[in-house]
């Protein structure tokens, strides 16, 4: 471009910002401070630009994206973390958004669009949600260190703990941890000396000698002390799962991305 049309389209546009971008005279052209700011911005609007398609085009196969999960705390002590690191390796163009969450609060959010995928307790309404099983493990029992039950030398049973004092879920807020206990050691309420809905604080009562606990194996990793963790052997099984839920019809690739994540590593860890 020669140089009169180029000082008329740099006049047009001051004159369109209202802002003098040029200092002129017969000798030079230099950038006023705004000028300088108005480059900047300018330069990375064209840069913004240009990645744009990529981007656009990235999102939509699912290699980019933010995903936003909705986890209970059991689930922190043993899935969460791996899956985080799987997730950093293999997609890396991904972000993820962690919101910690009962999994009743879970459903609704995923309801209201808030978060993309929860990792909860079943039940969940199949009309709705969709579901896969990312995590299966057993029920032990917690005791106090040092307690008659550790010198039995085998795994407990119903008969040796139905009249033990018991650390019980709450039946309301920890409904799922409470089903499976009574499922497993049928319980009389003059046994239950205290109700809670964390894991964490249930363990914490066990620590100090208020009762014993079922509690799922991964709470192994939290190491409290004052605890130790015994094999449990009941009449009917009782295993512990941990869901993936999800909106039934999302639009989300990177969600599917994650899913085929879950679905591959659920997979390994059942047919090692």
């Amino acid at each position: 471009m020669t140089q009169p049309p180029l000082s008329r389209q740099i006049q047009k546009l001051e004159k369109s910002i209202k802002v003098q971008l040029f200092h002129r005279d017969n000798r030079h052209v230099a950038l006023t401070p705004a000028g300088k700011a108005f480059l900047t911005e300018a330069r990375s609007l064209l840069a913004h630009a240009q990645s744009a398609p990529d981007l656009a085009r990235r999102i939509s196969d699912g290699s980019s994206g933010l995903i936003r999960i909705g986890f209970t705390a059991g689930s922190s002590f043993g899935l969460l973390g791996k899956l985080l690191a799987e997730i950093t390796e293999e997609l890396d163009g991904i972000s993820i958004d962690l919101r910690e969450m009962v999994s009743s609060e879970q459903h609704s959010s995923l309801e209201l669009g808030q978060i993309d995928i929860g990792l909860g307790r079943p039940p969940v309404d199949t009309r709705v949600f969709d579901t896969m099983t990312v995590e299966r493990e057993e029920l032990v029992v917690a005791v106090p260190s040092g307690h008659k039950l550790c010198s039995l030398g085998r795994p407990v049973t119903p008969c040796d703990i139905a009249a033990e004092p018991m650390v019980m879920h709450s039946p309301i807020k920890a409904r799922y941890f409470y089903d499976l206990s009574v499922r497993a050691v049928p319980t009389s309420s003059d046994n239950v000396a205290h109700t809670a809905s964390q894991i964490l604080t249930i363990i914490a009562l066990v620590s100090g000698g208020h009762g014993i606990a079922m509690v799922p194996e991964s709470s192994k990793v939290m190491g409290y002390q004052g605890v130790q963790y015994l094999e449990f052997k009941g009449d009917i099984h009782t295993p512990v799962e941990l869901q993936a839920v999800w909106k039934k019809g999302f639009d989300n690739p990177a969600l599917g991305r994650v899913l085929d994540l879950l679905e591959r590593r659920f997979t390994e860890m059942t047919t090692e």
